[in-house]
């Protein structure tokens, strides 16, 4: 009968230091040596010698100076285990409900993996779109690779010269060195346009935030403004209009269209879900009728929509192959490969009930 091997305190401390780097409990930067020897309940000495032991299996490592050490992206068992950090758009998770569920998705299928990951703790709209502010938050986090989730062209361009991998969940990326996946909505919005169009419409309004229309158009908002171009409708700030990025200030931006101008918009198209439901609420209020006196189109897909009676039209899809693109480059990384692949996934734009043709009612 094989005898009973107790650990010595080194051992069940080194072991307990595995445990928690596996579990993220020290994420980044360690605590100081007093701290992690009061969390474990030994002295600074067994501390440090177990310190020892976990550094030479490569869990962790010492800071460039020497005064701190940091999670090393390696396991016990060999295995590279990486610290994913998530820019979000918006941390709350206000935006449509597909990129929520893709979001949480990635998040399960790479922690499943085994990796570190995490957000930000503020996000884009929060640190103002400042690419200053931004670059240097991103800076001073210590990560392995970054998912960029729908960052602006002067975000995805600095994140393009850092040595630290970047993978665009969306976003502009337009001959820019990085990886990306996103759906391609170009054709969805296209095919939109041509809809409403064919009802007889003519002043048409896409609303998007700033990063979408600096430092000029997207994809998407050039395909809208060509598709109007074509059908011979001169295109400006009325189609694609500046506004402040606030409740209050999409409120103004409404008020202006349907209360001031005498020439108000017959259809509109709304990017981001949450938008769509507050012009809802505002033409409601203002008792101006959907599809009879304005048609609403959304550019992404909510699980409100299938409860409407008529539905809404909107641009939709598949959010799973988004998913195994954010794992598969993880694990590129990884393995120190690098993957700067631009995988897009088809968007299509189903026409729903919140669209009709102009003057019905």
């Amino acid at each position: 009968m094989p005898g009973f091997h107790r650990l010595s305190l080194v051992d069940q401390s080194a072991e307990h230091l595995r445990e928690g780097l596996r579990q993220g409990r020290w994420r980044g930067q360690l605590p100081g040596v007093i701290r992690l020897a009061e969390d474990l309940g030994v002295s600074t000495h067994t501390l440090r010698a177990a310190l020892r032991v976990v550094e030479a299996e490569g869990l962790i490592a010492l800071s460039a100076d020497g005064r701190s050490r940091h999670s090393s992206p390696k396991t016990a068992s060999g295995k590279r285990v990486l610290r994913v950090g998530i820019l979000r758009h918006d941390v709350h998770l206000t935006d449509d409900l597909q990129s929520n569920l893709f979001l949480i998705e990635a998040i399960r299928h790479l922690e499943a993996a085994g990796h570190i990951v995490f957000s930000y703790k503020k996000s884009m709209i929060e640190l103002k779109h400042d690419v200053r502010r931004m670059a240097l938050q991103l800076a001073k986090t210590p990560v392995d690779a970054w998912l960029i989730d729908a960052g602006s062209r002067d975000l995805l361009e600095w994140c393009a010269t850092q040595q630290t991998p970047c993978l665009a969940m969306a976003g502009r990326t337009g001959g820019l060195p990085l990886a990306r996946t996103g759906p391609d909505k170009v054709p969805a919005y296209r095919a939109a346009t041509r809809r409403l169009l064919e009802l007889g419409h003519r002043r048409i309004v896409l609303i998007v935030r700033e990063a979408r229309r600096t430092p000029g158009p997207g994809n998407c908002e050039c395909a809208f403004l060509d598709e109007l171009a074509t059908h011979g409708i001169p295109t400006g700030d009325y189609n694609l209009p500046k506004w402040e990025e606030t409740p209050a200030g999409f409120a103004k931006l409404l008020d202006g269209y349907f209360r001031t101008r005498t020439t108000p918009p017959t259809a509109l198209i709304i990017d981001e879900f949450s938008h769509y439901f507050a012009a809802a609420v505002f033409l409601a209020r203002h008792r101006i009728h959907v599809p009879e006196q304005v048609s609403l189109v959304s550019t992404d897909f909510d699980s409100v929509i299938a409860w409407c009676q008529p539905d809404i039209a909107h641009i939709k899809w598949d959010y799973a192959p988004m998913v195994r693109r954010v794992v598969r480059w993880v694990a590129a990384v990884a393995k120190g490969k690098a993957d700067r692949n631009v995988i897009n996934i088809p968007a299509e734009f189903v026409a729903g009930g919140s669209i009709g043709p102009v003057g019905k009612g």
